[in-house]
């Protein structure tokens, strides 16, 4: 650990709950109100997911997937891809920009808790990830009829929230591995392949058998599993080899994360 990083520490230890805890929600709300007034990243985060379910969800919505309507299981698969896309950009693009722009070595030597600044994209990630799941809820109950239980829309809405957090931390493994002109066709890059080959497009059992081999070692296959067996429509493996899947693939990236971001503090302070 550096001085200055020591030094940050300290201040954060000595400062009041009262400040810190003012500190996190003025940093949270002001990272939310930043992506939100940066219409591609806005516009598109929460606009795909909610035009492919239009487009392909409420066309095939008299047919079946995983026995359940087409409706219900292609609004989790697509609300799916929808939180992963804004976890992952909303990390590893601003990450990746925000390094580029000097901003990281600004925010290390304000008194700003370290924290804080990753404690911002987790709440700003978790919000949009809550319009997208708003956006395709209040379309899936209308236009395609979608019809469960309020304990089982509760259920999907929480596991779609918290499965997108190894994603966070995939986007923040990147934004620290990649510069800020690559990260957007990097991600795109990493991200439609995997969203494919777990099967939140088409579902995996009517993917080429050589693609469902792959899918167990896809991050989203795992995330998808679990959101379908909410609604009763999972494919295989217990929920539980998915989480701990899920948890796996988490450490492995913040592990990649935390070692770009001591590579960059010691090219920085030495």
């Amino acid at each position: 650990m550096t001085t200055t990083t020591a030094m940050l520490a300290t201040t954060d230890a000595r400062m009041p709950r009262s400040s810190r805890a003012r500190i996190y929600v003025t940093a949270a709300r002001h990272e939310f109100l930043k992506m939100i007034r940066i219409p591609i990243f806005a516009v598109s985060t929460i606009a795909l997911p909610v035009m492919f379910y239009v487009l392909f969800g409420l066309a095939f919505g008299r047919d079946e997937a995983g026995g359940v309507g087409a409706t219900t299981y292609l609004m989790a698969t697509y609300g799916i891809f929808g939180v992963i896309g804004a976890a992952l950009f909303g990390f590893g693009v601003s990450v990746a920009l925000e390094r580029g722009q000097g901003w990281m070595r600004l925010k290390r030597v304000s008194p700003m808790p370290p924290q804080a600044y990753f404690v911002a994209k987790i709440v700003m990630s978790a919000l949009f990830s809550a319009l997208i799941i708003g956006a395709l809820f209040v379309l899936g109950a209308t236009l395609g009829g979608v019809r469960m239980p309020a304990a089982l829309w509760i259920s999907l809405g929480l596991v779609l929230i918290l499965g997108a957090l190894p994603f966070s931390a995939m986007g923040l493994a990147f934004g620290y591995l990649v510069g800020p002109n690559s990260a957007p066709a990097i991600l795109n890059l990493v991200f439609l392949p995997m969203a494919f080959a777990s099967g939140l497009w088409i579902p995996i059992h009517e993917l080429p058998a050589v693609v469902q081999g792959m899918a167990p070692a896809l991050p989203p296959y795992h995330f998808a599993q679990l959101g379908l067996g909410t609604i009763g429509a999972a494919e295989g493996g217990s929920p539980v080899v998915h989480v701990v899947a899920l948890l796996a693939f988490a450490a492995f990236f913040l592990a990649v994360a935390v070692w770009g971001f001591r590579r960059d503090e010691g090219r920085t302070y030495g």
